[in-house]
């Protein structure tokens, strides 16, 4: 079975070895054919919470590590700027 993978921008590292990732999927309307962002949170396992809020992040899908948690960061792709 094929890992399942999603990009997204880190909204969220406020918990400890956790981030809120969110993704945007562009589908278009099924009557009127327009295309519509949808944007959906995942929470990803960050184990040595290198994430900051901004960074462009690949995550995988794993085991259910909490009750909300079923991804984990798997790379960081752009690391927002530090001031």
């Amino acid at each position: 079975m094929a890992v399942r993978e999603k990009i997204g921008i880190v909204v969220s590292n406020k918990m400890q070895k956790t981030v809120v990732v969110a993704v945007e999927n562009r589908v278009a309307h099924p009557k009127y054919g327009k295309i519509v962002v949808k944007t959906k949170k995942f929470k990803a396992h960050d184990e040595e919470n290198r994430c900051q809020e901004g960074d462009l992040v690949r995550i995988t899908e794993t085991r259910p590590l909490s009750r909300t948690k079923r991804w984990q960061v798997a790379e960081i792709l752009r690391e927002v700027k530090k001031l």
